[in-house]
Formats: C-alpha cells, sequence, structure tokens
C-alpha cells in the first residue's frame, strides 16, 4: 500500500540552490530542514521552490549555495495558523538528493505527476485577453491517513476540460511547479509581498474505477485555505 501510494505523487526538480538551511521541525529524532533551489523555465525566467530535507541526507550544517542539485520527492502541504485562519503551505518532500555539475539544455528540470481526488468545484475563467483558466484543489494520499492538498491551474482546452470535473473524481495531471508572486493586503495600510506555489498542468486526465477511497473523500470537506 505504501509503495502504491508514493506512486501517486512523484516530483524531480533540479536547480541552483539559493539559500542556506533553515530548521523546519522534527519527527522522532529526525530534524527536518528547508532550501531554496532556483529552477529554470523554458523562458528566461526561473521558478523558486523550497525543498524539504532530512539531516540524514546531507550535512545541514554545510552552506550550498550556488551549487546545482537535483532532487526526487513529493510536493507536500501542511495547515499553518495565521491572521486567524489556516494558510496551505507547499513545499518539495526530498527522497533522494543529487548534485550535478551542470544543467542539460534538454534536462527536464521540473516536472511532476499526482494521482487524486477534485476537493472543491473547479473555479473556470478568462482573462482580459480571452485567456481560459481552471483552478483545481486536488487531494492527494499519503501513508498512514495523511493527505496533501495541491492547488492546480489549468490552460486553455485543458481549463475546458476541467471546468467539468466534480467533487470526488479521481483525476491524473502531469506538469511542473511553478512560484507566483502577489500582494496580500494586511490591512487598510499595509500589503505584503508573498510566494503561492501551484502545479502548472500540462496532461490531466479522469481515472476510471471504483477505487476512491472514503476516508480521504471525508478529509476532502475539511476547510483547506488556499494562499
Amino acid at each position: 500500500m505504501t509503495d502504491k501510494v508514493i506512486e501517486n505523487n512523484q516530483v524531480t526538480v533540479m536547480g541552483e540552490v539559493i539559500s542556506r538551511f533553515t530548521y523546519s521541525h522534527e519527527v522522532f529524532g529526525e530534524g527536518f530542514y528547508m532550501i531554496n533551489v532556483r529552477v529554470p523555465r523554458l523562458s528566461d525566467s526561473f521558478d523558486t521552490i523550497p525543498v524539504m530535507i532530512s539531516e540524514r541526507l546531507l550535512d545541514v550544517t554545510e552552506n550550498y549555495t550556488g551549487m546545482l542539485i537535483c532532487v526526487n520527492g513529493q510536493f507536500r502541504s501542511y495547515n499553518r495558523h495565521e491572521e486567524r485562519k489556516n494558510r496551505l503551505v507547499l513545499s518539495v518532500f526530498a527522497r533522494e538528493v543529487e548534485f550535478v555539475g551542470q544543467l542539460e539544455e534538454s534536462a527536464k528540470t521540473n516536472q511532476i505527476y499526482l494521482d487524486g481526488y477534485i476537493c472543491k468545484e473547479p473555479v473556470y475563467r478568462k482573462t482580459p485577453l480571452g485567456r481560459e483558466i481552471a483552478d483545481l484543489l486536488l487531494a492527494v494520499n499519503r501513508p498512514y491517513g495523511k493527505s496533501d492538498y495541491i492547488p492546480c491551474i489549468c490552460w486553455g482546452r485543458n481549463a475546458r476540460f476541467a471546468d467539468h470535473f466534480s467533487v470526488g473524481s479521481r483525476c491524473a495531471i502531469w506538469g511542473r511547479i511553478q512560484s507566483r508572486e502577489y500582494m496580500k493586503k494586511i490591512d487598510e495600510e499595509h500589503v505584503e509581498k508573498r510566494v503561492a506555489f501551484e502545479v502548472s498542468v500540462s496532461k490531466l486526465e479522469l481515472v476510471d474505477g471504483t477505487e476512491r477511497e472514503n476516508e480521504m473523500l471525508v478529509s476532502c470537506q475539511e476547510d483547506q485555505t488556499v494562499l
């Protein structure tokens, strides 16, 4: 069961380490730390992706800033309570880490595969220029009865297709993780720059069958606040 669950959430990111390790938390004596990785896009821009790494994978006292790294793992979420509500926090959980000499032009530096369940009604809209967009929230099973809640954004014909999905539908998604800056209004006088993370979908499909897990679907009904 565990191996099957791990297969439904697979991420590979490659890029430059742009921060030192900061402490995150500890589980059964094992410490976990965060670094930021700058991952190039096909254009000249890039995404800054947070990566969580166990102290058992790397020496977290070292400074790896400027080095190129390849991380295989999962895209995970947790709820952090702030401003009297929950905020969904996302990061790549590293299972394998490797340093590389360079990034080949043909290298797939940012790819993700998810197999999960639609948790909220899709939100379909058009930009002022007429570009079609649909936002999805996907719940992906994790071992021991937990789930990760992953925001996904679809474009064009994928957006039109996703607009017809219903809550509880099982969906497979392929794409990349992207970061997006936005301004959060704190009060009438103050705004704060924040970064949101989501999966930019390149391919998606509905999955047939009756493998829906009732306990996961119940958890889908919990109030998940994105951003």
